[in-house]
């Protein structure tokens, strides 16, 4: 994609995205927009993320985002479902929540990247084995580009998570967006095509 292309991206999720108890600058997306910007693409990543938010409140708040749009995003990236995992909400009232959300993403034409979850290991089995599959089934639902796992490695490294060790650090939101940032760049490429740009 050549320089010109400027992108703008709606992060749009809970604590992981908002960047908890980090400075604005390193927040997901203020680093997501760095790192895209750092490979001539020249994205605004708008942070639409709230601290935490289950699938229901970002459910229930998507309208006044959506209403405070400047421009249409060419791409939002939908993350949550971690704080129904830790509150132990039923997984089913979990991807009901998120169907929804897809579901008016997709009325409105908005190319959609879905962040998965995984649940903690720690959990039920049954619990776990519900939760997981949420993502990539809707995922497929929808066909909309999935990337798996929000948190993919970050648990090997205490320094990549602020004190109460469930929060990502600035170097962990670092790893987030380095491990997610190829599927952004594949998403934003696909939706430039389907749009015939």
């Amino acid at each position: 994609m050549p320089s010109t292309y400027a992108p703008h991206i709606l992060a749009f999720g809970d604590s992981l995205t908002a960047g908890y108890a980090l400075p604005a600058a390193d927040s997901f997306a203020a680093q997501l927009e760095r790192a895209l910007r750092g490979q001539g693409i020249q994205a605004t990543v708008h942070n639409a993320g709230v601290s935490g938010d289950t699938s229901a409140d970002g459910l229930a708040r998507m309208p006044r985002v959506l209403s405070r749009l400047t421009r249409r995003p060419d791409l939002v990236i939908l993350e949550l479902g971690a704080n129904d995992m830790l509150r132990g909400i039923t997984p089913a009232r979990t991807r009901a929540n998120l169907d929804e959300i897809l579901a008016e993403f997709q009325r409105l034409e908005f190319p959609t990247l879905l962040a998965g979850m995984l649940a903690m290991p720690i959990l039920p089995q049954s619990y776990r084995r519900e939760f997981d599959s949420i993502f990539p089934e809707l995922a497929a639902k929808y066909r909309v580009p999935l990337y798996p796992f929000f948190m993919a490695g970050l648990f090997l490294d205490p320094s990549l998570h602020l004190a109460d060790r469930v929060h990502p650090s600035s170097k962990g939101v670092g790893v987030i967006v380095r491990g997610i940032l190829p599927t952004v760049k594949a998403a934003l490429a696909e939706a430039r095509e389907t749009a015939g740009a």
